[in-house]
């Protein structure tokens, strides 16, 4: 190798190195601040690494039942969630793959286009449906208004594994007597796993992070999820507890990194899914 590609190797890892900090800190000073008592953080210059790490906000938390009741309905809403998209993402994928009919390519992209719109738009004719229908104030219609939310993208996505699967397949099961949907549950969910996963996953996050749809259709405190019970309990008017704030950021992650770290393999193959053909 000779100094140019050398050099030109050494400026693309530190580049990626930056970078990577770049990403990295914001997550790094939140880990920080939850160690560290609310008198030294703004101590100028500031402290890189706590001289006396505290754990009291961390007892402080999890002693508090009022904020395990928050994490249990935010992963309540989001386990719902994602079994119900997918269970309506499955069925409707392999519907407009393996079917023809009228005005099919309309309604995928009538289905994608919902996409477009932004969530504020839709709350105040949802608010006023859900008052109708008696949804505000229950976990059900919070996950029937994120399951809408996911279920577009997804059903893009497993189409996309659906349409991988070689009809053959499923015609020989057919001549052995296979029903439609032992086809379906025997032999093509198996084979679409990693699209599976990416939609629980992708699913999961996007749950997780709502922030719009719990504050306006859960108003009873006892049943707000994680994001909207931070914002109304733990962030005040006037004056904000750093410490404790970013201690209930860092719990927060918690689900979303093991998700990650476990299953980023499933999430990168659904994504570029139908990407390469042939």
């Amino acid at each position: 190798m000779n100094r140019s590609k050398r050099l030109s190797a050494f400026l693309s890892i530190l580049i990626a190195v930056l970078f990577l900090l770049f990403l990295l800190f914001p997550l790094y000073w939140m880990l920080l601040t939850s160690f560290k008592d609310n008198s030294v953080l703004f101590k100028l210059p500031p402290e890189w690494w706590p001289s006396k790490p505290v754990l009291s906000h961390y007892d402080k938390l999890f002693s508090d039942g009022v904020f395990l009741g928050y994490y249990r309905n935010s992963l309540i809403v989001c386990f719902c969630t994602t079994a119900v998209t997918l269970l309506a993402a499955m069925f409707a994928g392999y519907g407009f793959s393996r079917f023809e009919f009228k005005f099919k390519s309309f309604a995928l992209f009538s289905i994608l286009s919902t996409q477009m719109l932004p969530v504020v738009s839709l709350l105040i004719a949802l608010y006023t449906m859900y008052n109708n229908y008696h949804l505000l104030n229950t976990r059900a219609g919070l996950v029937i208004a994120l399951t809408t939310s996911c279920l577009p993208f997804s059903i893009w996505m497993i189409k996309v594994f659906f349409d991988n699967i070689p009809v053959d397949l499923e015609e020989s099961a057919k001549i052995d007597g296979a029903t439609r949907f032992g086809i379906l549950f025997r032999i093509v969910l198996p084979l679409t796993k990693p699209g599976l996963f990416s939609i629980g996953i992708y699913s999961f996050i996007l749950s997780w992070d709502d922030f719009l749809y719990s504050i306006t259709l859960i108003n009873k405190d006892e049943l707000r999820p994680l994001n909207a019970g931070i914002a109304i309990r733990y962030i005040g008017e006037l004056s904000y507890d750093w410490s404790s704030i970013m201690t209930v950021c860092v719990t927060s992650i918690v689900p979303i990194t093991l998700l990650f770290l476990f299953f980023q393999k499933y999430m990168v193959s659904g994504l570029t899914a139908g990407a390469v053909k042939g």
